[in-house]
């Protein structure tokens, strides 16, 4: 099961509850780091790129990534005059995403009179979902919505560069790790036999 959706401990159709002394918010929303990197492309062209994003966990939703705005483009994000509401995190003003001839009104949208215990959240980005072309975790295409870290196993490919190290010895050197991202666990990066050095065992 997901923490936020269907019968997690987050949402409103629980089956279970807390066992803590006082009554817990009605709401009740968690964010922790993706440790995965996302990217989001529109128009043809990669406008977001982290691995820096934030996933947000709120009653019966999907979970929702935040860019930091610095790893996302700058000439694509323009803002509207249109603004919301969020029951929990206050003022939310959103942008129109433009690359070239390509437009998505309402693409993106920022959460900017944040409560302070909701600080983890400032100046950070969300894409609308839909509105984009693709999102990709690492080097794979993910389609539907954020992966829900307490809900799936996923195994990515990726290309960033993986360096093992045993004190001032490196073990491994690649460009093609994959890795495993398992609920409860850190991402775990497996490396092909050929890109690490044997004489190191």
């Amino acid at each position: 099961m997901g923490l936020s959706w269907q019968q997690g401990p987050l949402s409103p159709t629980a089956v279970g509850r807390f066992l803590v002394p006082e009554s817990l918010p009605k709401r009740l929303l968690y964010a922790e780091p993706l440790r995965r990197r996302m990217r989001v492309r529109f128009g043809g062209t990669w406008i977001a790129d982290s691995e820096e994003v934030l996933l947000l966990f709120e009653p019966g939703r999907y979970p929702v990534a935040y860019f930091p705005e610095a790893d996302v483009s700058p000439d694509t994000l323009h803002r509207t005059d249109h603004s919301s509401r969020h029951p929990d995190l206050g003022l939310t003003s959103w942008y129109i995403v433009r690359v070239g001839e390509h437009s998505a009104p309402r693409g993106a949208w920022q959460h900017i009179d944040l409560p302070s215990y909701a600080r983890d959240l400032h100046a950070r980005i969300a894409f609308a979902w839909p509105a984009m072309e693709a999102f990709y975790e690492e080097d794979e295409r993910i389609v539907g919505h954020a992966a829900d870290s307490y809900h799936r196993i996923d195994i990515r490919q990726a290309s960033r560069r993986l360096l093992v190290r045993h004190r001032d010895r490196i073990v491994a050197d690649t460009k093609r790790p994959v890795v495993l991202y398992e609920s409860g666990f850190a991402p775990r990066w497996y490396v092909v036999r050929a890109d690490v050095d044997e004489s190191a065992r």
